[in-house]
């Protein structure tokens, strides 16, 4: 047999996620799985439909490249109906297969070698890998210990004349805070003058809850003009298996996007930009979603008010974390990988440690919960939760 040839890996340090881990590791004992952030429950029968119609009628072959007319039209209108922000549905609006890739596609299209690109850590985990496969510099600025608010001070003093781009992801994973009107003022105070593009990661956008509104790069003219804002029809029509989102940007920078865009993705399945399209005639689904998540929210915390696990603010998203330094001191003792390894051998719930979102680990005790999930898997962790 021939010896392959050795490789130098583009990502030496990647090695299988934690998400892949705990899944399979709850998978291994019958655990409920809060881990991986992604609905057990069916999309509306609607969508389905509509993407059944889709494919009946005939569109089945290549779409434009930048997605389908119809629904880069209806992107633009929400945007322009929730934020007051216009978008040219021609020029400024490409369907992506997904955020993911969408983020990825942004940074391949602005980042050249040697520049540097700031993440605010705890940060998704797909944001350094992409940066370092475009060769750039990734700027690891940490969000306010405890409170994962962001330190405008520490932000002002990693911008240097090699800083590219900054990434702010609201509302955020996994601490679930959410970004307001006065930190988007600052951020944009902090960036005028300066030629820094921004990546704003809102696809957990319509999850905002108390009554808040989520602040989109989109309502500010200053920052929208120097941006990327992507989010995730998968998040917000529970369908994170169809890959589809968007991304909203100036025409100048969309036209370096889907330079890349063509060649490393081309176009974006066309009966489902078809079956969306038509569904997002009505508004109904994503404007009553911060309600919905906003209930199940409140299932959960309620659920765990009588343990032991401290319940930190959850602001947005579908995730809840939790600090679990007040239980006994062994398990106090054990860094968080650990103790979610514990939690699903044991307990018989799987979560996500948080340390997973840090380059160098997390002292901080905390762990991720999602809560994107029928009410009885809710209840079914819930009762297993309350041996803590």
């Amino acid at each position: 047999m021939h010896a392959t040839p050795t490789l130098q890996s583009r990502l030496p340090h990647v090695g299988t996620t934690i998400f892949s881990t705990m899944s399979a590791l709850a998978q291994q004992h019958g655990a409920v799985n809060l881990g991986q952030g992604f609905p057990d429950f069916d999309a509306d029968p609607h969508l389905i439909e509509a993407v059944h119609q889709a494919m009946r009628s005939g569109h089945n072959q290549y779409p434009p490249m930048p997605g389908v007319p119809a629904l880069r039209d209806a992107v633009a209108a929400k945007l322009a109906a929730l934020y007051g922000a216009r978008y040219d549905a021609g020029s400024e609006i490409t369907i992506t297969a997904g955020a993911t890739q969408a983020i990825f596609t942004a940074l391949l299209s602005i980042v050249h070698p040697g520049d540097e690109v700031i993440v605010l850590e705890p940060c998704y985990d797909s944001y350094a890998p992409n940066i370092e496969l475009c060769g750039g510099t990734v700027v690891r600025v940490p969000l306010t210990p405890g409170s994962y608010r962001p330190d405008f001070a520490r932000i002002a003093a990693a911008l240097t004349p090699r800083t590219r781009a900054i990434i702010v992801n609201t509302p955020h994973n996994p601490s679930a805070t959410v970004w307001t009107e006065a930190e988007m003022h600052r951020l944009s105070a902090l960036l005028e003058g300066t030629g820094i593009l921004l990546i704003s990661d809102e696809v957990y956008e319509h999850m905002v809850f108390d009554g808040q509104l989520h602040q989109s790069v989109a309502r500010f003219p200053q920052l929208a003009a120097r941006s990327f804002i992507i989010s995730s029809f998968g998040k917000t029509y529970h369908v994170t298996g169809w890959k589809v989102g968007y991304v909203a940007a100036p025409a100048a920078l969309t036209a370096e996007f889907r330079k890349v865009h063509q060649f490393n993705v081309f176009t974006v399945n066309t009966p489902m930009q078809h079956g969306l399209a038509a569904y997002m005639a009505d508004p109904a689904p994503y404007v009553e979603l911060p309600a919905f998540y906003q209930r199940k929210r409140d299932l959960f915390r309620a659920g765990l008010a009588s343990s032991r696990l401290k319940l930190l603010p959850s602001e947005g998203s579908y995730f809840q974390c939790v600090d679990y330094s007040g239980l006994s001191a062994e398990l106090a003792a054990l860094d968080d990988a650990e103790f979610c390894r514990w939690l699903t051998r044991e307990v018989g719930v799987a979560a996500i440690p948080l340390s997973a979102f840090y380059a160098a680990g997390s002292p901080a005790r905390v762990i991720r919960f999602c809560f994107a999930k029928q009410d009885h898997t809710l209840t079914a962790a819930l009762a297993k939760l309350a041996k803590l």
